[in-house]
């Protein structure tokens, strides 16, 4: 399985890589693809690792102005013109799509993901890796915007929100019919 993976560029505190890097490793050991950013600098050179060291592949969607930190060795790397064309690559590489922590650029991938899957754009799983609580109050106002009527459809059929990286993968299995 292609698993589009959105995180976090930042070099970040161990609650947060110690659970991305067991999470890569289940996907290398599963044998399935990272489809991510292409970066080899923090959270996501963690994943990319992680996968890599463990027998997975990498596919590597960088953007032109960032390219100069894209990932040596990957086995493949686009290079898209601008962000919009990134998300769009990454989205149609993938089978699957796993939010990490991450910062504004991961919240506009996310909330894009999220809306294009709301209006029948795609029926890929998403999954919001919730490592150490950091995506707590998000998943409150989730539930909020369903209970006042904001989502069209259930939340559960919009994202699934996992604790760890085993519940996160054995999910993206169950759904893809692997499991």
């Amino acid at each position: 399985m292609n698993i589009c993976v959105f995180l976090s560029a930042a070099d970040l505190d161990e609650r947060y890589t110690v659970p991305a890097r067991e999470f890569a490793e289940l996907l290398g050991k599963g044998g399935h693809t990272l489809v991510w950013g292409g970066s080899d600098v923090g959270l996501m050179k963690v994943v990319a690792d992680g996968v890599q060291e463990a027998g997975g592949r990498l596919v590597g969607v960088s953007v032109d102005f960032l390219s100069a930190s894209a990932r040596e060795g990957a086995d493949e790397m686009l290079v898209a013109r601008d962000l919009a064309e990134r998300k769009a690559l990454m989205l149609a590489r993938s089978d699957a799509v796993v939010i990490m922590v991450g910062g504004t650029g991961t919240l506009d991938e996310a909330t894009e993901i999220l809306e294009l899957k709301k209006h029948g754009k795609h029926t890929k799983p998403v999954v919001l890796l919730n490592a150490a609580g950091f995506y707590d109050g998000l998943k409150q106002q989730f539930r909020r915007m369903e209970a006042e009527g904001f989502l069209p459809l259930p939340l559960t059929d919009l994202v699934f929100f996992a604790e760890d990286g085993v519940a996160a993968l054995a999910y993206l299995e169950e759904s893809a019919g692997i499991r």
